[in-house]
């Protein structure tokens, strides 16, 4: 009993000094956890005041608004052409290819039958599908395309359409709620649902082309809504269904959505459509300075007391801003009343205006804020408007042409034909051809010159057959859209 008694003690005492040590430590941690502070506990699904009243959120209303206007996008285009090992015992073509389909999304924006997408989603396509909500199916004809920022203008034939409502990309907020609508995995009219995770991101997805004069234009939207295969060309809209951006990426290893999205904002689909619609091409502007981000490297090299803005470490000769009074070592700080952050948000700003716009630009020049008025130009220092010409056909063709000799249409046994004599990168080499081809019909519409050529691909949209005979004599044939 003495024994147990001891035991017993022993046990008392050292549970006593095991809770003193524990109480200490606890009101120690509290302390530092709460800055001198008595905590707040409260349960994990309370909320004390919620900064968006949970009522406000309609997901289904936004939705509604957002699912008739966003559209199925099928494509057409043949395959790579295949060599016919039997056609020598057998007869029959020599050549043959497969029709592939593919498919994406595509917003309608006004009730006209204008639908836009990305660029990816129809490049190269021989023929366009658009499939409605309501199960109807159109013929589209491809209005233009801007491979800068990836957007493609489309036009059906129809009228009265649920066009949708254009948002406001410039003033959504990070954390702000948006929809993305799409068809993932040909899942017609799916919507998902995410946060703004960051505005103005540059994620090299698009790429600098110096034949065909493509300069990127990346300032994305990045959501944590989730978008697949198919989503490309759907709508990104905000908690009111109103269109803030078109969605166009996903970064992910597997090829399926890992958690980030990017869609191209809304101010900037407009102004590309705009100009498609009105010029036939985009009219891009250019502010003419060469910029950097300002990093801590920069900041202290330069002696500079803030890491906002884009900072001006050159300036194109007789350019834009050097006209304007702006020099070298000058930070742009805003656009338009718009706060400029970085060269993104700089290259997102300029590029909603074209070439003889003005605008107001605020940098910081030594601590002083300076206002400048600027009249921007395009990429050759021009400051006017201009309409899809010979020579922009051309590029995109990717060809010089002439028209054959009576001797070469003798040899070849035939009446009309225009011979590529040079080939660039453009659409002709994409879709297979090769210098000596000779064209002798685009549509079905016979050609004698290269400027029935450029007059054909001037006022054609949507997919382009273009025929004709290799140097050999062995009649071909390849079509590419426009």
């Amino acid at each position: 009993m003495k024994q147990l008694f001891k035991f017993f003690l022993v046990a008392i005492l050292g549970g006593i000094v095991s809770l003193g040590l524990y109480s200490t430590f606890l009101n120690s941690d509290l302390k530092m956890s709460s800055s001198g502070e008595k905590p707040q506990i409260q349960f994990t699904n309370y909320t004390s005041s919620p900064s968006v009243p949970l009522e406000s959120i309609d997901f289904v209303s936004a939705a509604q608004r957002t699912v008739n206007a966003v559209v199925h996008v099928t494509t057409t285009f043949q395959s790579q052409k295949y060599y016919n090992p039997w056609s020598q015992i057998f007869g029959g073509e020599k050549y043959y290819s497969q029709e592939q389909k593919a498919s994406g999304s595509g917003v309608i924006i006004s009730d006209d039958g204008y639908i836009v997408t990305n660029n990816h989603v129809i490049d190269n396509a021989a023929n366009i599908e658009i499939s409605t909500n309501d199960n109807r199916t159109y013929t589209a004809t491809l209005i233009g395309t801007d491979p800068a920022t990836d957007i493609a203008l489309l036009k059906i034939d129809e009228s009265d359409l649920p066009a949708i409502t254009f948002g406001d990309s410039d003033n959504l907020q990070v954390g702000e709620w948006v929809l993305a609508v799409g068809n993932p995995f040909n899942l017609t009219s799916t919507v998902t649902a995410g946060i703004v995770s960051a505005k103005a991101r540059n994620i090299n997805i698009l790429h600098y082309n110096p034949t065909d004069e493509i300069f990127p234009l990346e300032s994305f939207i990045q959501t944590d809504a989730a978008v697949n295969p198919g989503n490309s060309g759907g709508a990104l809209v905000n908690g009111r269904g109103e269109l803030v951006g078109i969605n166009t990426a996903i970064a992910s290893r597997t090829g399926s959505y890992s958690g980030y999205s990017f869609a191209v904002p809304v101010s900037i689909v407009q102004k590309v459509t705009a100009d498609l619609l009105e010029f036939g091409l985009v009219q891009r502007a250019y502010i003419g300075v060469n910029i950097s981000n300002i990093d801590q490297a920069l900041a202290k090299e330069k002696d500079l007391k803030t890491r906002e803005g884009a900072y001006v470490r050159g300036l194109l000769p007789d350019g834009a801003a050097a006209d304007s009074g702006i020099e070298e070592g000058d930070i742009i700080t805003k656009v338009q009343g718009f706060g400029v952050n970085n060269v993104t948000q700089l290259q997102e700003q300029i590029g909603k205006y074209r070439p003889g716009d003005e605008i107001e630009v605020l940098v910081l020049r030594k601590n002083n804020i300076k206002e400048f008025t600027v009249v921007l130009r395009d990429r050759y220092g021009n400051k006017e408007l201009k309409k899809r010409d010979k020579e922009a056909v051309n590029r995109i063709f990717g060809a010089k042409l002439e028209s054959l000799s009576t001797e070469e249409k003798g040899r070849l046994k035939i009446a009309n034909g225009v011979k590529i004599t040079d080939l660039e990168s453009g659409k002709l080499k994409n879709a297979g051809l090769s210098a000596g081809f000779v064209i002798t019909q685009i549509d079905k519409q016979p050609v004698n010159t290269p400027e029935d050529v450029n007059r054909i691909l001037s006022s054609k949209r949507g997919g382009v057959l273009v025929e004709g005979l290799h140097p050999d004599g062995k009649p071909d044939y390849f079509g590419f859209g426009m």
